[in-house]
């Protein structure tokens, strides 16, 4: 076969060429161009999988979520074991300090200098000390209002009306034999983790919490 001269490629009528080399660089110059298009009108996503059940553990999910829905993404939330705390009805959510050491101590009120001092705890004295665990929740509820920063339950009120699809682990629901009464009706969908990885799969972010 023979290689035929390069011919120009018209831009502006989008003529196809007539030989060879010149009808690949016109398919490699449609081919970007579709591409292009695209990737230009996809919507991002985003895909979150909440595995824990503390109040701390509450906000990266919900305050992604709702970021990625204000940016325009098409958002959705995995919630699984303890993660399904985060749909119930009534919420009762704790801060455990417990085995987290990174977790500040701080004064919600007082003087603007006792606010600044972070207040490391042992674990001895978290895990031993009755009540700090309500203490500690306590203390966090305070911070959270002080700082304006929304509860976990506006926050959940937020990403339903914001979008974001709310979707429930079922083989959590059976395995702890919950009741789907115990959780709130806004919940998009019902179904193992076979069926979310799909979905998941396709997101352009997904994310462990």
């Amino acid at each position: 076969m023979s290689i035929a001269k390069l011919q120009p490629v018209d831009s502006h009528t989008g003529a196809m060429p007539s030989d060879l080399a010149s009808l690949e660089t016109w398919f490699d110059q449609r081919l970007d161009e579709k591409l292009a298009e695209r990737e230009a009108a996809k919507t991002p996503s985003l895909a979150i999988i909440a595995t824990k059940g503390t109040m701390d553990m509450a906000y990266p999910p919900f305050i992604l979520a709702t970021t990625a829905a204000a940016l325009g993404w098409d958002a959705s939330i995995f919630f699984t074991f303890y993660g399904l705390e985060l749909l119930k009805k009534d919420l009762h959510l704790k801060v455990s300090p417990l085995g987290n050491p990174a977790m500040p101590m701080k004064m919600p009120f007082g003087p603007e200098w006792l606010q600044h001092i972070n207040m490391p705890i042992p674990n001895l004295v978290a895990g031993n000390l009755p009540g700090f665990e309500n203490f500690a929740t306590s203390m966090m509820e305070q911070t959270v209002k002080a700082k304006g920063v929304p509860s976990i339950k506006e926050l959940r009120d937020i990403s339903i009306e914001s979008g974001v699809k709310l979707v429930a682990c079922q083989m959590t629901v059976d395995l702890f034999n919950y009741s789907k009464d115990e959780f709130i009706p806004e919940i998009a969908d019902w179904i193992g983790a076979t069926s979310y990885l799909v979905d998941a799969k396709n997101a352009d972010v997904c994310l462990f919490v």
